[in-house]
């Protein structure tokens, strides 16, 4: 088994302020308290209207699809996604914070000497390609998210999003953070449903630290609890509910620890997530360590 931490990551508000698709209603000129307001009434609307019960973390896909139809987001294709996820903008450090984790363990020695790596991961109900196109994708080593396929709108003879292939809401992140454990992705033949034993997954839960901003991620904190990892709630600067939120959750055992959502060096927040990481990896020296020792055996010296 490969001596990884993985730091995995919701990402809008918690690496963000605010939502990833702000550049897609700017280039579109969309009031985006609007479309949220309209994503927020179609629960309803579908449940007087048809009967069905409708996803609320995922029903925005559909709306952007419509959109789509209706020329508001007028050719917009997963080309432009990932463009327009080069505009994100994040939260102070985070562009800094993940290389210098990375390095933070890459540098040192013994955990060299022991094959330690620290990994990335983002699991979020925003849009793939967006994150994929943002300057924050080439530190992670994986993304969940939310994807379209395409297809050709005959009238403009371009691209279009037509359907929606993928979704991760709020509940199946549990499954992205199994699929991560179990080594979906980067071992060939592995499936989230694959039978492994503890010792034969890649990355194991209490190498994991959780990063997310509020209870909609309680699933993906309770498990990450509930297997011995870490837990981080972060809430806007000066926000004074969204602090309470994150204190409620602190005072239920949801999360270990809270802070501003603010990476840059010698904040709270940078502080805990580092000692947290050299904790897990001196953690795991100590482990190797007392798996080699009853095969060390005393050097012979002379005699007095």
């Amino acid at each position: 088994m490969s001596n990884i931490i993985a730091l995995i990551w919701d990402f809008d508000k918690t690496l963000v302020d605010g939502y990833m698709q702000d550049p897609l209603f700017a280039e579109y000129g969309i009031d985006n308290k609007e479309f949220w307001k309209e994503v927020n009434a179609l629960p309803e609307k579908y449940e007087k209207e048809q009967g069905v019960r409708v996803n609320k973390d995922s029903i925005y896909l559909n709306h952007i699809l419509n959109y789509v139809k209706t020329g508001k987001f007028k050719s917009l294709n997963n080309e432009k996604l990932n463009n327009l996820g080069g505009e994100i903008k994040f939260y102070p450090g985070v562009l800094e914070l993940f290389p210098a984790t990375i390095k933070m363990i890459e540098d040192n020695d013994i955990y060299k000497e022991f094959n330690i790596r620290l990994e990335h991961y983002i699991v979020s109900t925003g849009l793939s390609q967006m994150i994929w196109g943002s300057p924050l994708a080439r530190y992670v080593d994986g993304i969940w998210g939310c994807d379209f396929i395409e297809s050709i709108n005959h009238e403009t003879q371009e691209k279009e999003l037509s359907e929606i292939v993928y979704t991760i809401d709020n509940t199946t992140k549990t499954r992205a953070i199994f699929e991560i454990n179990k080594g979906v992705g980067h071992r060939d033949g592995i499936e989230v449903n694959s039978k492994l034993s503890e010792e034969m997954r890649r990355v194991p839960f209490k190498n994991m630290i959780y990063i997310a901003d509020g209870p909609s991620d309680i699933p993906a904190f309770s498990l990450i609890n509930s297997k011995g990892g870490a837990t981080f709630a972060v809430y806007p600067h000066g926000n004074n509910e969204a602090f309470r939120q994150v204190e409620s959750l602190r005072k239920d055992g949801r999360v270990q620890m809270y802070g501003e959502a603010n990476y840059s060096e010698n904040t709270l927040t940078y502080l805990w997530l580092k000692n947290t990481i050299l904790d897990i990896a001196d953690r795991i020296v100590a482990e190797e360590k007392a798996k080699l020792s009853p095969y060390v055996k005393p050097q012979p010296r002379h005699l007095v």
